[in-house]
């Protein structure tokens, strides 16, 4: 390590914001300080372990800028963290978002889960819910009990929801505004903890089913109920008054922080996540950090509670929300209990991490040992496709073999693609042709998903561009498992399956090709590509009647057989729909 005593002697016990950076002029960390003086010493004059040593071994220059108040040194620091997003700043690498469930407020209403929810949204919303899944399925359980609008646009014409009365029909006719107005208010009191209208629907509902015979439908709503009693039913933590508010707790063991957040809502524990992190420098400040991450993605509340370490004061002028830090009563117990969770947590989690943290600094030793230069950022790229048409393309990044999801990116492609070559050729060259006229980073590592034909249109791309970074590919066996490590020039490298480098390339390569699968089918599903029975050549709109008419759903024509399918169209037609059907069900198994 440098000796800084001289450089340290000039800086200001004032507040700012610095910026570590390693003997390639890399900003690797950016942190800010109320008094700089004493903060950078810390670095250099007292005893650090883990991965702090990491860091500052890597260190070999700092800079720092001053600012008038604290305020100003925060907000400096989260602008810098975002233009360099620095090696070590991982905290604000996480993109995670929580989900939403929205009741828009239209003349038709729909009900669906988002992502990107938003503070001014006229609609109404419901959550966060911290498992994607509850949400989901609350609200296709809602979907199915209340004839809602489905569809995005209002067709010209009756869906298939119409028919099977999961719909009104509202393309078709108007619909009471008493009728809807009902059905948007038991759905609100459902969604806000009072369970008890929509029990008594499905009850009834359950019961005119059994009378009907009709015992499919009578199982489908007692499923609905388990559902509601055991998995969506908000957790029995009542307050007693109508907190909203979120709620941090945190416990810290080496540079591993453990935090755990309780989402308040109605006063009910509406849920609560987890989060286990690495720390590199003060906590309090890596709690700071982490929180107003947190908000750039979710929606704030009326009020967030926050443990004594944490600069409350400072954290409600950047987020302009009270925050406060309970003493006593319900909301310090629940303080208490969210810290012991956090304890909990780390304790089951530290020693998984700490043996994958050590595999992956093996892993990244090997791999800047092959290839003779340090490694850290490395992308992969994968295409996906449908029967040769509507080709898609994804780009994952890993830093040390950790996902940066804030820099995936996913690729229409433009041109009339006809394999998967000039798919790849194109994506390829406009990631790199972007990064050059935006002076945007470029990685260290270029992994294809494939073999000689796809590092040679990597490598003649980069050529094309005047780049030189390095390139690996991944080839696969005759049983599409990944066999072995091939190098620019096509050479072999010596890697053994078994380790841990081997491992982390072929879950990278696992992550890129599961991502473009799901954009694909996802667009698909959207309609951005035509429906299922669209892609078909001889099915116009009288077959689709039919189809539907003989299954009632996609999901049920999926399932038919060749033969079933032949009953209804010609058998080339039949053919034609099973193999598009089948190579669906064929890219789900894949992922």
């Amino acid at each position: 390590m440098k000796d800084f005593r001289e450089k340290l002697s000039l800086v200001p016990e004032l507040p700012g914001s610095y910026q570590m950076k390693n003997k390639d002029g890399v900003i690797i960390y950016v942190g800010k300080a109320k008094n700089l003086k004493r903060r950078l010493k810390s670095y250099f004059t007292r005893t650090v372990t883990g991965k702090t040593a990491m860091l500052v071994e890597d260190i070999d220059d700092f800079e720092y800028i001053v600012t008038s108040s604290e305020l100003e040194s925060l907000i400096l620091e989260i602008t810098l963290i975002k233009k360099y997003d620095p090696k070590y700043n991982i905290l604000l690498k996480d993109d995670k978002t929580y989900p939403y469930i929205e009741l828009t407020k239209e003349k038709y209403p729909r009900l669906k889960v988002v992502r990107n929810a938003r503070s001014k949204s006229n609609h109404k919303l419901f959550g966060p819910y911290p498992n994607v899944a509850a949400a989901r399925k609350t609200v296709l359980m809602l979907n199915r009990l209340y004839p809602l609008r489905k569809c995005e646009h209002l067709p010209k014409k009756e869906c298939l929801y119409y028919h099977i009365h999961e719909c009104l029909g509202y393309c078709i006719k108007e619909v009471d505004p008493k009728t809807i107005f009902e059905m948007t208010e038991e759905i609100t009191k459902f969604l806000n903890g009072n369970n008890k209208d929509i029990i008594n629907k499905i009850e009834i509902e359950m019961q005119k089913a059994s009378e009907k015979l009709n015992f499919e439908r009578a199982l489908e709503l007692k499923n609905m109920l388990d559902d509601i009693n055991i998995t969506l039913t908000k957790q029995k933590i009542d307050l007693k008054k109508n907190y909203n508010l979120d709620l941090f707790a945190f416990t810290k063991e080496e540079n591993y922080l453990s935090i755990t957040i309780f989402f308040i809502r109605d006063g009910l524990l509406f849920g609560r996540s987890h989060d286990l992190l690495s720390s590199f420098g003060d906590v309090s400040e890596d709690l700071l950090r982490y929180i107003i991450n947190f908000y750039e993605k979710n929606l704030k509340p009326k009020e967030i509670l926050v443990p004594k370490e944490i600069d409350k004061d400072l954290l409600s002028e950047y987020l302009t929300v009270k925050v406060n830090t309970p003493q006593r009563g319900d909301l310090k117990k629940l303080l208490d209990l969210a810290t012991e969770n956090a304890a909990i947590s780390l304790k089951e989690e530290i020693e998984k991490e700490k043996r994958d943290d050590d595999l992956k600094h093996k892993a990244l030793k090997e791999l800047s040992r092959l290839l003779g230069k340090d490694v850290s950022v490395m992308e992969s790229f994968d295409n996906s496709h449908l029967f040769g048409t509507y080709y898609v393309g994804a780009m994952v990044v890993y830093q040390d073999f950790i996902p940066l999801k804030n820099r995936w990116r996913k690729y229409k492609i433009k041109s009339e693609a006809k394999d998967d070559l000039g798919a790849m050729r194109e994506v390829i060259y406009r990631r790199y042709f972007k990064a050059i006229m935006e002076n945007d980073y470029l990685p260290d590592l270029i992994v294809m998903d494939g073999g000689e034909t796809q590092v040679s249109v990597a490598k003649e791309v980069l050529a094309s561009l005047n780049l030189s970074i390095k390139i690996i590919g991944l080839k696969k066996d005759n049983h599409h498992r990944t066999s072995s490590i091939i190098d620019e020039d096509l050479n072999t490298l010596e890697v053994s399956k078994d380790i841990p480098l081997f491992i982390y390339l072929a879950k990278m390569q696992e992550e890129v090709h599961r991502f473009a699968i799901t954009y694909h089918r996802n667009l698909r599903s959207q309609g951005l590509f035509a429906s299922y029975l669209d892609m078909v050549e001889g099915i116009g709109e009288v077959r689709k009647r039919e189809l539907l008419k003989r299954y009632g759903s996609l999901k049920k024509i999926k399932e038919a057989s060749l033969t079933s399918l032949e009953e209804v169209l010609p058998k080339d037609v039949a053919k034609n729909l099973y193999d598009v059907l089948q190579n669906d069900e064929g890219e789900k198994n894949e992922e």
